[in-house]
């Protein structure tokens, strides 16, 4: 009965997601949540995903501009695939741009956050999920101090993609992030 019950609630959390067009689970079972989905966006069979700990495994790519105005160092990271979700490893690199921003050399400046996507799946879903990555960092740099006003966020989706295997697709899947007009 409780197992009844509990698909019952996550299949009536997940209703709205696909009503609105998500193709992906919006809600995740607790049991589960750890859980490899088993198929890509296009319905294809989901490729190998990296370990949290490779150079593939986060979420940013930011300009040399500000590399060398923030002195920020270790300032390029991927998304995994399919996936919009922040790292433990990013909240470094962010709360330097943060600190950057806020009170160093480029205070009061503006950023721009760009969100892309591997060009497997659909040109609306990849805008979607590119759009969902910049959205992903924009709320924690604002969350950690930087002015929303200041802070722009796009999606270019699988626009600019270059890869052509995994290796180089999770180099499509990041947010760039540049200084603003």
């Amino acid at each position: 009965m409780n197992k009844i019950l509990s698909n019952l609630v996550l299949l009536a959390a997940a209703v709205p997601a696909l009503a609105c067009g998500g193709d992906k689970a919006a809600v995740k079972d607790p049991k589960t949540a750890d859980a490899v989905p088993t198929a890509t966006p296009t319905g294809g069979p989901r490729p190998a995903v990296n370990p949290p700990n490779t150079p593939q495994a986060s979420a940013v790519r930011i300009s040399d501009e500000i590399i060398k105005a923030c002195g920020i160092s270790e300032p390029n990271a991927y998304f995994e695939f399919d996936s919009s979700n922040l790292r433990p490893d990013d909240a470094s690199v962010l709360g330097q741009l943060v600190t950057c921003f806020t009170s160093g050399p480029l205070k009061g400046r503006q950023l721009k956050l760009v969100g892309h996507a591997d060009p497997r799946g659909g040109s609306d879903y990849n805008m979607t999920l590119g759009q969902s990555r910049a959205d992903a960092v924009k709320q924690y740099i604002v969350d950690h101090g930087m002015d929303k006003a200041k802070t722009d966020s796009s999606s270019r989706g699988a626009m600019d993609a270059t890869g052509t295997d995994e290796a180089s697709w999770a180099r499509d899947r990041r947010v760039d992030i540049l200084l603003g007009q």
